[in-house]
C-alpha cells in the first residue's frame, strides 16, 4: 500500500485501468468456461440418457436391445401375472385328433414274450392301441400343361382362324396361377424378402423362379386387388369402423425410401406409401373425412383431420414417462405417478367395457381428470426452473399432458372402445420393418 501510494496519481491510474482489464477479461473467461461446462454437462447427460434407453422407454423395437445387458424385473411395461404364456385357463385345447381313415397303416406286433421269450408270431391280439403322425410329402414334381393353338382354314371361304388361349397362358413358357398366387402369398402376405421367397417356393413348390421374377409379382398382385375394387370395399368399410388405427413408418419402395401409410382395424388394413405430408396420409382415402376415432402416436401430421376424435397411445406416453422417471427418479416422482394413474385408468375403462358399459361412472372420471390434472401441473413446476436437458424433456412431456388432455384421456371418456394403444396398428405394420431389415 505504501508503495502505491507513493505513485503518481496518473500510474496509479493506469494500473487501475489494467487491472480492470484483466477483471474483465477473466469473468469473459470464466463465463465462456461456466457456458461450455454447462453445455458439456448437457451432451453428457442427453448421452447417458441415449444409452439407457431401450425398447421399453423409446419407440425402439426390442431387436435393436443389446442382449448381453441384464433385464431388469420392471424393464417390461406389461403387466406381470396377468397373463402366462401359452394357453390360458377357460380357452379350448388344440389337441390333435385321431382320423378314421388314414393314408397309410402300420401294424407293430410284439415278436417275443418278455416273460418266457416264446415266440408271439401266432397269438391272439388282446388289445390294441393307435398312434398317428402327420406329416407333410417332399416338395411335389411341378405339373406342366401344354396349350396348343391350332389354326383351322374354312372350307367355304378360305380363312384361317386361330384358337383362343385361356386368359392365364400368353407367353409361350409361363408360371399358372397358383404359382404366382403362392408367390404373392409369399412376398406380399407374409412379407418374405424376394430371395427367400424364391428358395421356398422352390422347396415346398417344386419350382424354380428368379428374385427378379418374384419381385414382380408383388406389383401384379397389387395392381390384380385395386383392379378387383376389393381395396374400394376395404375403405369403405373402414370409413364405417368406430375405431380406427393409424401410422406410418419408413421403407424402401419405387427404388428409394418412402413412408408407409396404415389405417387399420383388427380386420381390416389399408396401407399406401408416400411422403409424411398430410396430403400422402389423405391418400390412402380412408381418413379425409372419417368421423369416428383415430388412434394415433403425437405425429402432428394428423392434426388436419378435424372430422374425427383423435386417441393419443398411451404405450408411447409410458414409454416417455418410464424413460424420464428411471433416468431420475428423484425429481421426476410426478411421472411415476401419471404413469400409474393411466394404467388405473386404462384398468376402470376395461372393467367398463366388459360390463358393457358406455361411459365411467361420473365420480370416477371428475378424480382421474383432476388428478391428472395436477400430475401435469406438479411435473411442469418441477423442472420450470431447471436448466438440464432432463429438465427440458420433463417440460416438454408435462406440457404434453396439459395441451393434450383430451387426446391422451379419451380411452376414458371413450371405455366403450379399446383405444388406450395403438398396438394393433404396430402389430400390423411392424412385417413391412422385418421384412426390410432381412433383406
Amino acid at each position: 500500500m505504501e508503495e502505491l501510494s507513493a505513485l503518481p496519481a496518473a500510474e496509479l491510474a493506469a494500473r487501475l485501468a489494467e487491472a480492470y482489464r484483466l477483471i474483465g477479461e477473466m469473468t469473459a473467461q470464466a463465463e465462456q468456461l461456466t457456458a461450455q461446462s454447462e453445455r458439456l454437462a448437457a451432451r453428457v447427460e442427453d448421452l447417458e440418457r441415449q444409452v439407457r434407453r431401450d425398447s421399453s422407454t423409446s419407440s425402439r423395437p426390442p431387436s435393436s436391445d443389446s442382449p448381453y445387458k441384464k433385464k431388469g424385473a420392471d424393464r417390461s411395461l406389461r403387466e406381470r401375472g396377468k397373463r402366462r404364456p401359452g394357453k390360458q385357463p377357460g380357452e379350448p385345447g388344440t389337441t390333435m385328433r385321431l382320423v378314421d381313415d388314414p393314408d397309410e397303416r402300420f401294424f407293430c406286433p410284439p415278436a417275443a414274450c418278455r416273460g418266457c421269450g416264446a415266440g408271439l408270431a401266432g397269438a391272439l391280439v388282446t388289445a390294441q392301441r393307435r398312434h398317428q403322425v402327420t406329416d407333410i410329402e417332399p416338395a411335389p414334381a411341378p405339373k406342366v400343361t401344354e396349350y396348343v393353338a391350332q389354326a383351322k382354314e374354312c372350307p367355304g371361304c378360305g380363312t384361317v382362324t386361330e384358337g383362343e388361349l385361356p386368359a392365364h397362358v400368353r407367353a409361350r413358357a409361363s408360371f399358372g396361377p397358383e404359382a404366382c398366387a403362392q408367390a404373392a402369398n409369399l412376398t406380399a402376405g407374409h412379407y418374405i424378402p424376394v430371395h427367400r421367397a424364391a428358395l421356398l417356393l422352390c422347396q415346398l413348390g417344386g419350382i424354380t423362379v428368379s428374385a427378379g421374377w418374384m419381385a414382380g409379382i408383388r406389383g401384379r398382385a397389387a395392381g390384380l386387388v385395386e383392379a378387383s375394387g376389393f381395396m374400394t370395399r376395404v375403405r369403405e368399410l373402414l370409413k364405417t369402423a368406430p375405431a380406427v388405427h393409424a401410422d406410418e413408418t419408413p421403407a424402401r419402395a419405387a427404388g428409394g425410401t418412402r413412408y408407409v401409410h396404415l389405417a387399420c382395424t383388427r380386420y381390416l388394413t389399408c396401407m399406401h406409401t408416400g411422403d409424411r405430408s398430410a396430403d400422402a396420409i389423405d391418400a390412402g382415402q380412408v381418413l379425409p373425412g372419417y368421423q369416428g376415432v383415430i388412434v394415433r402416436d403425437g405425429y402432428a401430421g394428423y392434426g388436419h383431420l378435424t372430422d374425427a376424435l383423435h386417441a393419443w397411445c398411451g404405450v408411447h406416453l409410458l414409454r416417455d414417462l418410464k424413460g424420464l422417471y428411471d433416468f431420475e427418479p428423484g425429481r421426476q416422482e410426478w411421472a411415476s405417478r401419471m404413469a400409474g394413474l393411466l394404467t388405473e385408468a386404462r384398468d376402470a375403462a376395461s372393467a367398463a367395457r366388459q360390463a358393457g358399459q358406455s361411459a365411467l361412472d361420473a365420480t370416477v372420471l371428475d378424480d382421474l381428470v383432476t388428478r391428472y390434472r395436477e400430475l401435469a401441473a406438479a411435473g411442469l413446476a418441477a423442472n420450470l426452473y431447471r436448466r438440464t436437458a432432463t429438465a427440458k424433456d420433463a417440460r416438454r412431456i408435462a406440457r404434453r399432458f396439459r395441451s393434450f388432455e383430451d387426446l391422451i384421456l379419451r380411452f376414458a371418456t371413450r371405455p366403450d372402445l379399446d383405444i388406450f394403444s395403438n398396438n394393433e396398428a404396430e402389430r400390423t405394420i411392424r412385417p413391412v420393418k422385418v421384412q426390410q431389415r432381412s433383406s
